[in-house]
């Protein structure tokens, strides 16, 4: 989604223990975290080596985007709390409210953004120095940025409708969710949709270092 003409992008599976090396960090422009099926709050080795890999980003001013267990990892690793969503999972369609914000303003972005969604954990809070530009009705920090080189996201702007539905599914038969939630968030895909050109353009941009 996020990759142009003229870029390469390395890709390392970090919960294979897969990292940069430390004399390689500097090499790279910036920096996508995924989500993950893992708690971003679990104390694995991988997951707490993450954690380091981000505080010595954040110390270089690397430009990092976190999306879902992306998006909440930095929350952590940044001192913020993180953990089970009070509200549970939310899957779906999520309209966004996005918060008056120079990044927003600069891009002439809408007030409201619908995104794909799939998760039951979040970021309960943040350090005093990091910024919350999107809030939704069931998740007060969908969007978070610190300085000019972290932004989080906790929807999916990669998603497609097809790996929603895929995992969804999967959900269901491994008894993660119930068979009414399974249902109410398929029924959601049927009468919205992401504006995924709109999260591309941000993605983007923020990572080029364009805002």
């Amino acid at each position: 989604m996020l990759g142009e003409e003229g870029e390469t992008w390395d890709m390392f599976k970090v919960a294979k223990d897969e990292f940069p090396e430390d004399n390689e960090i500097g090499e790279y422009d910036g920096f996508v975290i995924t989500g993950s099926c893992n708690d971003a709050h679990g104390n694995d080795l991988w997951i707490c080596k993450l954690v380091a890999l981000l505080k010595k980003l954040d110390a270089m001013k690397k430009k990092v985007l976190g999306v879902c267990f992306g998006h909440q990892i930095m929350g952590r690793a940044l001192g913020g709390k993180i953990g089970r969503a009070s509200s549970g999972w939310d899957i779906g369609v999520t309209q966004v409210h996005l918060q008056p914000s120079k990044i927003f303003t600069s891009l002439k972005m809408p007030a409201f953004l619908s995104v794909f969604e799939c998760h039951q954990d979040e970021v309960w809070e943040l350090p005093p120095k990091a910024e919350i530009i999107a809030r939704s009705n069931k998740t007060g920090i969908e969007m978070f940025t610190y300085g000019d080189h972290f932004m989080g996201i906790q929807g999916h702007p990669e998603y497609t409708e097809d790996i929603l539905l895929n995992i969804i599914d999967r959900l269901f038969s491994r008894n993660l969710i119930e068979e009414s939630l399974a249902e109410e968030a398929k029924s959601k895909l049927e009468t919205s949709e992401p504006d995924r050109k709109a999260w591309k353009k941000l993605c983007t941009t923020f990572l080029k270092g364009k805002l």
